[in-house]
């Protein structure tokens, strides 16, 4: 399990069990002191259990980053029930750092494979993660995600943006 993962198991079982966040170590890694947006997804018996992020860093670092949105993720989905400490052993996690977002003048700058995309209309908005299953085509990607922002899906004056990420589990 890459670090960042174990990072945010750390996170979820110390809340879940005791209600208490992870402290920063003293010796954080410089990678963890860097900054950037961060979504957490926690997966049961294959089945998506949680799924939580920022779109723009909201924390000091990458360190904090991972343990709120983790937390956030397991107890806070408004999709799910808050996890149980009888839950934990089955639970995975994947921790995706999100670049900067791009504006995208045009669709064609889309891929669903390799970039995430943010929709925008007023003050609608949503972010739907790249390389996801299911989603084959930037049209499914936009529809998608138009959907969660509460925008009609034959709107197409919106504002995109794409963002790539790095994918740990």
């Amino acid at each position: 399990m890459h670090p960042y993962a174990e990072l945010a198991k750390a996170a979820v079982e110390e809340y879940v069990r005791s209600r208490k966040i992870l402290p920063e170590p003293d010796d954080l890694s410089s990678d963890l002191q860097s900054k950037a947006a961060v979504f957490i997804c926690l997966k049961s018996h294959g089945d998506l259990r949680g799924c939580i992020g920022t779109l723009l860093p909201a924390y000091k670092n990458l360190f904090h980053e991972i343990v709120h949105n983790s937390i956030a993720a397991s107890t806070k989905d408004p999709r799910f029930e808050p996890v149980s400490a009888d839950e934990l052993g089955d639970i995975e996690y994947t921790v995706d750092v999100l670049s900067e977002p791009q504006e995208v003048n045009d669709i064609s700058e889309l891929d669903p494979k390799r970039y995430g995309v943010i929709v925008s209309k007023g003050n609608c908005r949503s972010l739907l993660l790249p390389d996801l299953e299911g989603v084959d085509s930037v049209q499914e990607q936009l529809r998608i995600a138009k959907i969660k922002a509460c925008i009609a899906t034959d709107d197409d004056n919106i504002s995109i943006s794409r963002f790539s990420v790095q994918r740990y589990k």
